[in-house]
């Protein structure tokens, strides 16, 4: 019989109200066998063979944070790119310097593309934003190369500016493009369904294998840096799944990766169209004879309604944003509605990618309609992203048995931004109501959507305690969490959110050993330096994976 391991530990936020705290966790065969003291539990250890570690003695064990929405692929393909960025970004093999201003950040793009050896090499940065980085255009980067393929993905990944040669170099029809609703091919733009065009003229060079390999390694740093131990992947897949799934294989499917990934296909394919009567229910069904022990497709599926948030592409209720632009639709909407319906019947667990409120209204009036037409109790449908909205839709969400899934460190880097430039003050500085979320109730994740955010539990976290903004101002302290809430938003409530809270989100006897150690206690540290709290590593399944 496999032996019994006793992890000690200085104390064990076990996240379970009936033992909340404990100083001992049983382990054995990846199970959960008990919680509590030495002493508790030595009927189990005086009747099986066990060892005790007490490697964690002067750490805190948590339950291993979970990340519902992040996208394994997405950042595989743009890790390997050059960061641009307005804000420092943090990464385990390197530190991307914040860069602001229109200037320099063509400084930097012609530092860039001057340090690259073949001058038929495609040049992809990652990071742009207008409201730091000014207009930037398909004649601006020509005027950086008129000979090199310039890609310039925009910060939301939701749209992408490519210069002459980069259009050329895609070999894509112009006439073709000229006619394309979300392409601007005076400016270079490929946004939202037109950036699928652009992918698809990128997609031997973004999925060239040992270019997507490299990463997906990076990749699982970045998950196993910032504590995890279970992900979702939000929309699989992102482009081409004969493509990805190999190397997602390769790479995540080893007993040297201490996570795994749910994941949650998209309702349709980029660009693709309803098709017959239950084919796309047919399609998302036959993913499940994929499954393997880390890589699992279950009963979630992705809709999506309003644009990008980052690309100020959502839609919004009146008065819309200040300059007069609209945003755009990801799906039309009788379309999401259709998709909506033939999951709900089938019982699915249906994500809505929300960013606007007006993206958040069209979710609930679908929702509102299933409810009438065939009710459903416990039924997960849940609010991704949730960007701008009112305190209505919350009640709303409530009263439709909704749970919402936020990106709240929107606040921290365009709750600023946005205020002056965008949507003003008072929407800016609401953005991811959680407060009210709470009060209402309502089962709420905290997500990266990575890499839209940083994939550290910690920091979203912090933001959701502090609502701290990017100049260091609080905005809307009301919306704020407690510790408890945040924390439950990452372990509890995010494995409720992926309908796996039987197996993970808590310590308790019978759960996956699946923990987070920390080098402090959360609960015991204050609110501005959650963040900063120190990761010793994880232990999944029962083994410790140190960082």
């Amino acid at each position: 019989m496999t032996e019994i391991i006793v992890y000690t530990a200085r104390k064990i936020r076990t996240m379970n109200p009936s033992m909340p705290e404990a100083t001992a966790v049983a382990v054995r065969d990846g199970m959960i066998v008990e919680t509590g003291t030495a002493e508790t539990m030595q009927p189990w250890l005086e009747a099986h063979p066990h060892r005790i570690d007490d490697r964690f003695s002067d750490h805190v064990i948590m339950p291993g944070f979970i990340d519902p929405h992040l996208h394994p692929s997405l950042a595989a393909v743009l890790l390997p790119c050059h960061f641009i960025t307005a804000l420092e970004w943090k990464l385990p093999d390197r530190v991307s310097p914040p860069v602001q201003g229109h200037n320099a950040y063509l400084d930097r793009l012609t530092e860039i593309e001057q340090s690259l050896d073949d001058p038929g090499e495609p040049l992809v940065t990652w990071g742009f934003h207008k409201i730091w980085h000014g207009d930037v255009n398909r004649q601006t980067l020509n005027g950086v190369s008129k000979t090199r393929p310039i890609f310039v993905w925009q910060r939301s990944f939701h749209e992408i500016i490519a210069n002459d040669a980069a259009i050329d170099w895609m070999k894509l029809n112009r006439d073709d493009l000229e006619r394309h609703p979300q392409i601007e091919l005076a400016t270079g733009r490929f946004f939202e369904t037109g950036l699928s065009v652009a992918l698809e003229g990128m997609k031997d060079y973004l999925y060239a294998p040992a270019r997507f390999r490299d990463g997906l390694e990076q990749v699982k740093r970045v998950v196993h840096f910032g504590g995890h131990t279970t992900i979702g992947d939000m929309a699989v897949p992102l482009v081409d799944l004969d493509r990805e799934w190999p190397l997602l294989l390769d790479v995540i499917e080893r007993d040297d990766t201490p996570f795994r990934v749910q994941m949650i296909p998209r309702a349709i394919a980029r660009g693709g169209s309803m098709g017959r009567e239950n084919e796309q229910l047919d399609r998302v069904h036959g993913l499940t004879a994929l499954n393997t022990h880390r890589l699992q497709f279950q009963n979630g599926v992705k809709l999506f309604t309003d644009g990008g948030f980052y690309a100020e592409l959502m839609q919004l209720q009146e008065p819309g944003f200040i300059d007069g632009h609209h945003g755009e639709w990801l799906t039309p909407p009788e379309m999401v509605e259709g998709l909506a319906r033939e999951f709900w019947n089938a019982g699915y667990r249906i994500h809505v990618h929300c960013t606007g409120d007006l993206g958040v209204e069209l979710a609930l009036e679908i929702l509102e309609k299933l409810q009438f037409e065939r009710p459903r109790f416990n039924h997960r449908f849940t609010i991704e992203h949730f960007g701008v909205s009112t305190p209505e839709q919350v009640r709303r969400i409530a009263d439709l048995g909704a749970l919402v899934s936020a990106n709240i460190y929107y606040l921290h880097e365009l709750g600023d931004a946005y205020w002056k430039h965008s949507i003003g003050f008072e929407r800016a500085s609401q953005m991811a109501r959680l407060g009210t979320v709470a009060r209402h109730g309502i089962p709420t994740a905290l997500h990266s959507d990575f890499i839209m955010a940083p994939a550290q539990p910690l920091n979203s976290a912090w933001v959701a305690v502090n609502r701290i903004s990017e100049s260091g101002a609080v905005l809307a302290p009301e919306e704020r969490l407690t510790i408890d809430q945040a924390m439950r938003a990452i372990t509890t409530d995010a494995a409720y959110i992926l309908g796996m809270e039987h197996e993970i989100g808590s310590i308790r006897a019978g759960k996956k050993a699946d923990f987070t150690v920390l080098e402090a206690d959360p609960y015991e540290t204050k609110p501005e330096v959650l963040r900063d709290i120190p990761i010793w590593g994880t232990v999944f399944e029962g083994r410790p994976a140190p960082l």
